[in-house]
């Protein structure tokens, strides 16, 4: 009998000891699991550049402790509404202009935390092979949102084709046009979409990371926004967050990544003028 008892209670024991055992693993794996949740950053992008130029800085913040976590989006919209909604820590696709009119216009609170990089908007040939031999009557594709369209126009305007009211200035939309010669067509299309779209038309006016989506490089364009020209200062890409959101460490640790050397090297070496990174 002592024989029976002494085993019975070495197995209670036992029991006892493994059910701790597994509770403090489960307390521990969910510490960990916590932990390393809080050190995720999940950033919505564009495919090209925005996500391969994170990707660069993924690996040094590693170094720091951080895992990024890069979700894609193919259109404007999206990438913002999961950020306000709370789907996303930051994004970054979209440049200062773009995210002012965006929270005008669906009443959203979001702000930069720091500019990375602009990339200048050029002309694409389609049917037209140069701007000199641009016959009238002749098409022409530009971005349909507000900011980017008046991009669009303004280097179209610079290269004497049409004449934009002035006092419309960023703002500018093709009712804005005051003077066309040519009798240009001008046909808004979706940013995404306009190199696809270059075979139907003259010419297309693209944005640089849907050119690079569409296997386009500078070079190929005819002709590009100037370094400095008040285009290219007013349209830097951003990282934009949450309003509340700025001081967060490990989004702040983002702007640090992003404008590291080592990242502009890669801008600079990868995209060929393309995408231009900022000091």
């Amino acid at each position: 009998m002592k024989k029976i008892f002494a085993l019975i209670l070495a197995v209670a024991l036992s029991a006892t000891v493994l059910a701790g055992c597994q509770s403090g693993g489960d307390a521990a794996s969910g510490e960990n699991a916590d932990n390393s949740e809080s050190k995720v950053i999940k950033v919505g992008a564009s495919p090209a550049p925005h996500a391969e130029i994170l990707e660069v800085a993924s690996d040094i913040l590693k170094e720091q402790g951080y895992e990024l976590d890069v979700v894609e989006f193919s259109d404007y919209v999206q990438p913002n509404l999961a950020l306000s909604e709370g789907e996303l820590d930051a994004n970054y696709f979209q440049h200062q202009t773009y995210l002012d009119n965006f929270n005008e216009e669906y009443g959203t609170e979001l702000v930069s935390i720091g500019a990375i990089h602009y990339e200048p908007l050029g002309i694409y040939a389609g049917r037209t092979t140069s701007l000199d031999s641009l016959p009238d009557n002749a098409t022409i594709a530009v971005p349909n949102d507000t900011t980017n369209e008046a991009r669009a126009l303004l280097l179209l305007q610079d290269q004497g084709l049409i004449e934009v009211d002035d006092s419309a200035g960023l703002n500018a939309t093709v009712k804005d046009i005051t003077s066309n010669p040519k009798n240009i067509q001008i046909t808004e299309i979706e940013a995404a979409q306009l190199s696809r779209i270059l075979p139907d038309v003259d010419l297309a006016v693209i944005n640089g990371n849907y050119a690079i989506d569409g296997g386009l490089k500078m070079s190929d364009a005819l002709a590009v926004e100037e370094s400095g020209s008040v285009a290219t200062t007013a349209y830097p890409n951003v990282i934009a967050v949450r309003k509340g959101d700025e001081n967060r460490p490990e989004l702040q640790a983002l702007v640090e990544a992003l404008k590291s050397d080592t990242v502009k090297q890669y801008i600079n070496e990868t995209y060929e003028g393309s995408v231009v990174p900022i000091d």
